[in-house]
């Protein structure tokens, strides 16, 4: 692999040319955004006071797709989890197996899609519907071809998910449509295809364990492995000395512009899995904020950015637009930025809030919270055209 492709599959690279547009859009350079710093107080506010209204303590945890296994108060995983035995390195590998499976099928669901929960007799939708509906799949055994060991998730089981096993998962009908769908079940299909013949999702925990030194393993470590060994399965993508870069996109004057949001949230998703197995994860704050409507409309809603067309505002867009790529970019710089003003306000040190307790707190919640405010329907600003593998 070439320096050039191995630097752009890191969130260095991602940090960087996000600042690099932030630079641009500051001096108005930009053609799609204008950048309004002086907002950045009304959305640290915002991010404050929904961070204290859910967390009076302050005990924040990581934004991670663990926290929407929790229902009405019922923590499904902790629940899963009281029936498992004592081996810490195999419930690491089902946490995995859990978690990459779930995050991945956790793009944008749309307006219209809900999950009825019958366990809690409730309506979810979005993230929420997207986590439990996945949960009860993984629970009941469908990504595992292996009878005996249903909670896993392997790569004869995956390699064989079809857009109808994905659709009465999550209930899905012409009255019920659920956005990506097809594209969910080929991510799946290429997960399996990518961890090759008997190969599981949990095999990557034992990849990281043996990569810790000390008991400790750096958080750009699990990014890697996720970038290196999940690469193949994003379609259609920029390809560059052979390598699909994923989450990569063009912008006129950023020149390739890394993201890997679903890969970064991932990988914030598997830091308890680690944790819980006694391995300490270190440098978490060299992962970015995550790029995704949520933070993004946060910035919007309150004015940090400001479209200089409105078409941004009125149309559906594709992800490679210019425009989503410089929002997107525009997004990851700011939330850096929003974080250090959050501490402030809550009076709290870097080293023990790092950004993923910023994100959970924080501003995916702050950016939902402003849009119910502005929006009958609770969605973002700015929509995209998804095809379930990016937002």
């Amino acid at each position: 692999m070439s320096a050039d492709v191995s630097w752009l599959l890191s969130a260095d690279a991602v940090r960087e040319r996000a600042h690099a547009l932030l630079d641009l859009g500051e001096r108005g350079e930009l053609a799609h955004f204008a950048v309004r710093p002086e907002r950045l107080g009304v959305a640290a506010d915002l991010v404050a006071e929904v961070t204290r209204a859910a967390y009076p303590d302050l005990d924040v945890p990581y934004h991670s797709r663990w926290r929407h296994f929790v229902v009405g108060g019922e923590d499904r995983w902790a629940g899963l989890a009281a029936g498992l035995d004592g081996d810490a390195d195999e419930v690491a590998r089902i946490r995995f197996d859990l978690a990459v499976t779930s995050v991945l099928l956790d793009a944008g669901a749309g307006d219209r899609w809900r999950y009825r929960d019958a366990a809690g007799g409730v309506e979810l939708a979005r993230s929420e519907g997207l986590a439990i509906a996945s949960f009860d799949m993984f629970r009941a055994g469908a990504f595992s071809a292996d009878p005996q060991q249903s909670l896993r998730a392997d790569a004869a089981a995956l390699a064989g998910v079809g857009e109808a096993d994905l659709a009465r998962g999550f209930q899905v009908s012409g009255d019920n449509p659920l956005v990506g769908l097809e594209g969910r079940a080929a991510l799946l299909r290429r997960l399996g295809e990518a961890l090759g013949p008997g190969g599981r999702v949990g095999d990557l925990y034992d990849d990281l364990k043996g990569q810790a030194v000390g008991g400790a393993l750096p958080a750009p470590a699990i990014l890697a492995i996720v970038l290196r060994r999940l690469g193949p399965i994003w379609p259609g993508r920029i390809v560059l000395d052979g390598v699909n870069l994923g989450d990569v996109w063009r912008h006129p004057a950023g020149g390739l512009v890394p993201f890997h949001k679903l890969s970064q949230w991932l990988s914030y998703s598997l830091v308890e899995p680690l944790e819980g197995a006694g391995i300490r994860v270190t440098d978490l704050d060299r992962l970015t904020g995550l790029p995704e409507y949520r933070n993004g409309g946060l910035l919007v809603d309150t004015g940090v950015l400001m479209p200089k067309e409105p078409r941004i505002l009125t149309d559906a867009l594709e992800v490679d637009d210019p425009a989503v790529v410089e929002w997107r970019a525009l997004t990851v710089a700011l939330l850096d930025r929003i974080a250090d003003a959050v501490r402030g306000r809550l009076g709290v040190a870097a080293a023990g809030f790092p950004l993923a307790k910023v994100l959970q707190g924080g501003t995916w919640t702050a950016g939902r919270v402003i849009a119910r405010r502005l929006r009958p329907d609770g969605g973002p600003p700015i929509r995209i055209r998804s095809d379930g593998t990016v937002f």
